[in-house]
């Protein structure tokens, strides 16, 4: 069973992303086209004619040699062949290598690019849609990927010589630490994509092979050298005239004087650079303009000028590395895309973006919210539906739930109200005839009638409580459901993974798949079938 809200109902959102939904218009000059079926006729089109052959063939070598090293999902090889056509486009999202998926959101994300690629085949036959989750390999925050929660415990990979891309770490240790601490009823999946694995990058591919690939989902690693070469005209951009700070400045100014705070930092020079011995270091352009851009190697800083940067990016362009407002560039350089899916917060760094795209005249695709959901068990749908509840009914706050569980169970609603004010009205004729005979005894009826508004108040308290104490079972199972669903006080994508949900109900991917609509824009509840 699958029950819808807005976004807005939720609570849990952005007011950007919220407003874009409602297509608000302040925000039309931030987009290029809004997500809806019609509209991707000529975003096709746009594509179609900047996408190079060359590019195309760059791609699929390169996406051949990355699967080389393994069996390859039949479904995934068939998409394969289907990009070598100039009638296949993709539907991308993009995603940290979170261990064992990490949160839910990572498993709605890859399920809204599969979706919304069956849809666009049905509405346009003639083309082809190939789902691609792009892996950020080249991300260095190991911080933010090194732990996952499960049943409420937090697994947890402390990983020598992090500093580097993320996706090129070995995995010593990750044995040891944490696959042996899982529960033995995880399915093998997700210790087998690891065993053996060269790289984190690669037991990522491996994951995602084993949970999507039957639904022909490509796992693009684009920390290849023979990627990096469609970079080099980018690279002599930026180091020379630094064009996507200046874009992003330029729109910065104009999301804030629209009301919305830009969601990443843009830096003067939007690239890293990556060292000798595997770190991932900003390049700083000199602040007096001389002619030196700075890399800083164990807190030690040497000066390179333009000219060999540009020499450096012409021979060898894998040494740089975009960040977050490049990054989407490469992307879209690589790729035949059409749709970037991605959350709230990548909406809205998108949306800082639109200007460096037109800067390096590559089309900007459609950026649309992924799909987001709580998944309420069988066990916690009917527990809700005993204390009269539905589960759209659990976003709303926990004291107003608990009000609404005691009409439904026959609690008296306690209020002194219609007592105080009539307890007032006493005093206040007495506070008179004192004021007539002895106005010094006016502070004297003054003070006794605040002491017996506070123990009317202490009454209302002690009445309440002992009310509220007959159903105390009932209150005390809502508020444990309110945390299972909401834990931390949180949306349940942000914090728990699949796993807590896959091993008790293994047709979750298969489910997911039949109740998430991309393009209706909207919140699911979804219950377990």
């Amino acid at each position: 069973m699958v029950q819808t809200l807005s976004y807005a109902d939720t609570g849990a959102f952005s007011g950007l992303l919220t407003d874009y939904l409602a297509q608000k218009p302040e925000l039309a000059p931030f987009y290029h086209r809004w997500p809806a079926l019609e509209n991707f006729t000529a975003q096709i089109e746009e594509k179609r004619a900047a996408y190079s052959p060359e590019a195309r063939q760059r791609l699929v070598e390169a996406l051949r040699a990355q699967y080389a090293t393994g069996e390859v999902p039949a479904a995934v090889a068939a998409n394969l062949e289907l990009l070598e056509k100039d009638t296949a486009f993709t539907v991308t999202t993009g995603h940290q290598l979170n261990l064992l998926t990490g949160p839910l959101y990572f498993v709605y994300k890859i399920v809204s690019a599969i979706k919304l690629s069956r849809e666009l085949k049905a509405r346009f036959p003639q083309y082809d849609f190939v789902p691609v989750y792009w892996m950020a390999t080249e991300d260095h925050d190991f911080a933010e990927i090194n732990h996952f929660s499960l049943f409420g415990k937090t697994y947890q990979w402390d990983a020598a010589g992090t500093g580097g891309p993320v996706g090129r770490l070995p995995l010593a240790g990750l044995e040891e630490q944490l696959l042996s601490q899982l529960p033995p009823e995880v399915p093998s999946l997700f210790r087998d994509a690891y065993a053996g694995a060269p790289t984190l990058a690669a037991a990522t591919q491996r994951l995602a092979d084993g949970l999507f690939g039957q639904y022909g989902l490509v796992t693009l690693d684009a920390d290849r050298p023979d990627l990096k070469q469609a970079l080099v005209p980018v690279l002599e951009q930026e180091i020379q005239h630094q064009t996507s700070n200046a874009a992003v400045q330029a729109t910065n100014a104009r999301l804030t004087a629209a009301g919305y705070k830009p969601q990443v930092y843009s830096r003067p020079l939007n690239l890293f650079f990556l060292t000798d011995n595997g770190l991932r270091e900003r390049l700083e352009p000199d602040a007096n303009g001389a002619d030196c851009v700075e890399v800083t190697v164990r807190n030690t800083a040497r000066c390179h000028s333009q000219a060999e940067l540009l020499e450096l990016a012409r021979q060898q362009p894998a040494r740089f590395s975009p960040n977050v407002v490049l990054r989407p560039l490469y992307q879209e350089i690589l790729l035949p895309n059409l749709a970037y899916i991605g959350g709230g917060a990548e909406v809205a760094y998108w949306f800082q973006l639109k200007d460096v795209f037109a800067a390096f005249g590559v089309p900007f695709p459609i950026v649309l919210p992924r799909n987001s959901a709580l998944y309420v068990s069988r066990a916690n749908a009917s527990k809700l539906k005993k204390l009269g509840l539905s589960t759209t009914d659990i976003f709303r706050p926990l004291p107003e739930l608990k009000k609404q569980v005691g009409a439904a169970l026959g609690q008296e609603e306690i209020s002194l109200k219609e007592q105080q004010e009539a307890l007032a009205a006493t005093f206040q004729q007495v506070q008179d005839l004192a004021q007539r005979l002895d106005a010094s005894l006016v502070r004297t009826v003054a003070a006794e009638a605040q002491k017996a508004a506070a123990g009317l108040a202490g009454l209302e308290k002690r009445l309440s409580k002992a009310a509220e104490t007959k159903h105390e079972t009932a209150y005390a199972q809502l508020a444990a459901i309110k945390e299972k669903l909401f834990p931390g006080g949180g949306l349940q994508e942000r914090t728990d993974n699949v796993l807590n949900v896959l091993i008790n109900n293994p047709g979750f991917i298969e489910q997911l798949l039949g109740a998430l609509e991309p393009l209706a824009l909207n919140f699911a509840v979804i219950e377990e079938e």
